[in-house]
């Protein structure tokens, strides 16, 4: 198993993107300093929201 290169409250993940979509999230986290990292969790976040059943 590969080490989670020291990340203590975090998962590394590998996954592959559409190259437009991640452009335009690039240019996006550079413009607002945001890390694509944060922007993924928020993309995630609001995804599983939408799907949620009751």
């Amino acid at each position: 198993m590969v080490s989670n290169r020291g990340l203590k409250n975090r998962t590394a993940i590998s996954t592959s993107i559409d190259k437009e979509l991640y452009a335009k999230l690039k240019e996006y986290s550079e413009e607002t300093g945001i890390p694509l990292s944060k922007l993924f969790d928020k993309a995630v976040s609001a995804y599983l929201e939408s799907i949620k059943r009751d």
